[in-house]
C-alpha cells in the first residue's frame, strides 16, 4: 500500500521519523515516498506487461517537478491538461513523444507549445477544438496525432464531480457522434485522427465500469476500421481506485486481469493514465495540534494545516484516514478503517484555522488523545492534495519533503509572507 509504517509507536515514511521531518521543515508539511510512487509505477507496469502500453502519469494529481523527474528516469509518460503541465514535464526532462494531452479548453498558445513539443497525443474534446487544431497545425505545418475523446455515457459511481463519463458532462463527444467526427475529419491531410480516449472519472472502486466503458470503445473501433480508418491506439485514462481505506480499491492486477483480455489481439496500443492509484499513497500531510477545544458536546482538535492546504474532504466529502504520529503501543493502527474506535480513543472534529465552517479533515472521528504540539498525519494526501492547495486567507502553502529511504529533501519551499505578494509589487 505504501512505505507509511509505525515503528515503536512512531510514525516513519521509509526509514525516517515524521517527527523528525516536522521538527526540522514544519508544519503543516507534504511527505513523499519515492519507494511508494515508484512501487505503483512497477505494479501497474507489469500487470499490463502483456499488452504494449504507454503509462502515463497524471501530472494534475501531484505534479512537483522533482517527483515528475524520477518518474521519467523511470521511463514514464505524463498525461497533462495544461500549458504550464507541458512546462513542468519538460523542466523534469520528460520525453515528448510520451505525452497525451486533454482538456476541454486548450488555448491557441498551449495547443502551440504542445505542437512544438511534438507530443505524442492530443486528447480532442469536441468538433470546435478539432477544427481548431487543424487550423493550427497547418499554420505550423505540422501533423499531429489526435485521439478523439468518447463519452461512453458509463456511471464509475464515484462523487459527481469527478465522474466524467456520464452523457451530461463536459467532457468529450457522445459515442452515437464519434463516427460523424471520423467522417468528417478523419481523412483530414494536416492531422491524423488515429485513436480514442476515454475517461470515466476519479477515484473508481470496482472493475465493471472499465469493462462496459472499454467493450463500447471497441465496438466503435471496429465499426471505424470497417469503414477504413485507421485506429492505431485506445487511451483508457485514469481514475483507478487507491486505498484511502485499507483494501477497498482493486489493485493494478485487479484491473488488468479485466483489460487485458479485452484488448489482446486487439491490434492496438493502450495508454493509461494513472494518477491517484500512483500519488495518493505516496504522501501524507503532517500537521501540528494547535489547541484543544470543547463547544456543546463537540470536541474539536484545531490544526495547523487548513482547507487550504488540503481542500478534498470538504469538497468532495473525501475519507482520509488521520492518527496522531506517535502513540502508545496499544494506539497502533493495524489498518486504517474508516471508525477504527479502540479502547480509549475519543470522538472529535479536525479541523484547520480557516475562517470557513466546511474547513475541516474529519467530523465525528475516533482518535486517540493528543494535546497542543502533537504532530498528527492526514494519509494518503499524495493525490490532488498539494496540487489543489491555494493561497486562501493570505496563507502560505506548506513545504513539500521527498523521502528516499533514509534521507530526505525539501523539494519545494514554503511560501513566505513575500511570496505572497511579490507578483503584485508593480
Amino acid at each position: 500500500m505504501d512505505y507509511f509504517n509505525y515503528k515503536n509507536g512512531r510514525l516513519f515514511a521509509e526509514g525516517v521519523e515524521v517527527e523528525k521531518i516536522a521538527a526540522e521543515v514544519g508544519t503543516p508539511v507534504y511527505i513523499y515516498s519515492k519507494a511508494t510512487f515508484l512501487e505503483h509505477l512497477r505494479k501497474i507496469r507489469q500487470a499490463y506487461s502483456r499488452l504494449d502500453t504507454t503509462i502515463c502519469y497524471s501530472v494534475k494529481a501531484c505534479g512537483n517537478i522533482n517527483i515528475l523527474k524520477f518518474m521519467a528516469e523511470q521511463g514514464s509518460g505524463f498525461d497533462i491538461v495544461s500549458g504550464g503541465e507541458l512546462y513542468r514535464v519538460l523542466q523534469a526532462g520528460g520525453d515528448p513523444a510520451k505525452i497525451v494531452y486533454a482538456g476541454v479548453g486548450k488555448t491557441d498558445a498551449e495547443i502551440i507549445e504542445a505542437l512544438n513539443a511534438t507530443i505524442a497525443y492530443f486528447n480532442i474534446e469536441s468538433e470546435a477544438e478539432l477544427e481548431n487544431l487543424i487550423r493550427l497545425a497547418k499554420e505550423k505545418g505540422q501533423k499531429p496525432k489526435v485521439a478523439l475523446r468518447v463519452n461512453p455515457d458509463v456511471d464509475p459511481k464515484t462523487h459527481r464531480y469527478t465522474t466524467t463519463g456520464k452523457k451530461e458532462t463536459k467532457f468529450g463527444v457522445d459515442i452515437e457522434r464519434a463516427q460523424k467526427v471520423f467522417a468528417d475529419y478523419g481523412r483530414e491531410k494536416s492531422i491524423k485522427l488515429c485513436a480514442i480516449h476515454i475517461h470515466l472519472g476519479s477515484a473508481g472502486h470496482t472493475v465493471e465500469p472499465y469493462i462496459e466503458a472499454i467493450k463500447k470503445a471497441l465496438t466503435l473501433i471496429e465499426k471505424l476500421r470497417a469503414e477504413g480508418f485507421e485506429i492505431e491506439a485506445l487511451d483508457i485514462g485514469g481514475g483507478y481506485g487507491a486505498d484511502y481505506i485499507t483494501g477497498t480499491a482493486p489493485t493494478a492486477a485487479d484491473y488488468a486481469a479485466a483489460i487485458v483480455p479485452l484488448l489482446k489481439g486487439k491490434n492496438l496500443k493502450l495508454i493509461l493514465e494513472p494518477g491517484a492509484s500512483i500519488a495518493a499513497n505516496a504522501a501524507i500531510l503532517a500537521t501540528r495540534v494547535l489547541h484543544l477545544k470543547r463547544s456543546g458536546e463537540k470536541k474539536f482538535v484545531i490544526v495547523d494545516a487548513g482547507m487550504n492546504d488540503l481542500i478534498r474532504p470538504p469538497l468532495y466529502d473525501a475519507f482520509h484516514f488521520i492518527w496522531p504520529a506517535k502513540v502508545s503501543e496499544e494506539f497502533v493502527p493495524r489498518q486504517r478503517e474508516r471508525d477504527l474506535q479502540l479502547e480509549g480513543t475519543e470522538v472529535v472534529d479536525v479541523v484547520g484555522p480557516i475562517c470557513e465552517s466546511a474547513d475541516f479533515f474529519a467530523q465525528d472521528r475516533a482518535l486517540p488523545p493528543v494535546k497542543r504540539g502533537d504532530i498528527v498525519a492526514i494519509f494518503t494526501a499524495g493525490a490532488y492534495g498539494f496540487s489543489m492547495s491555494s493561497n486562501y486567507n493570505a496563507r502560505g502553502r506548506a513545504a513539500e519533503v521527498l523521502v528516499d529511504g533514509e534521507k530526505f529533501s525539501v523539494i519545494r519551499k514554503r511560501e513566505t509572507y513575500e511570496d505572497l505578494i511579490a507578483l503584485e509589487r508593480v
